[in-house]
């Protein structure tokens, strides 16, 4: 029993983990995407 309940934890634990990395890599996408618009919309008034 108590390895099942390890081995579920540490599964867990791991989905968490791969979750973070997923939405940190998510806002830099999104982050870098308002950047080159932002970039387009200063060349465009000049």
């Amino acid at each position: 029993m108590k390895t099942l309940t390890m081995l579920l934890l540490l599964g867990g634990f791991t989905l968490g983990l791969a979750g973070c990395n997923t939405m940190e890599g998510l806002g830099q996408d999104i982050e870098r995407g308002g950047e080159e618009l932002e970039e387009e919309a200063n060349e465009a008034q000049h």
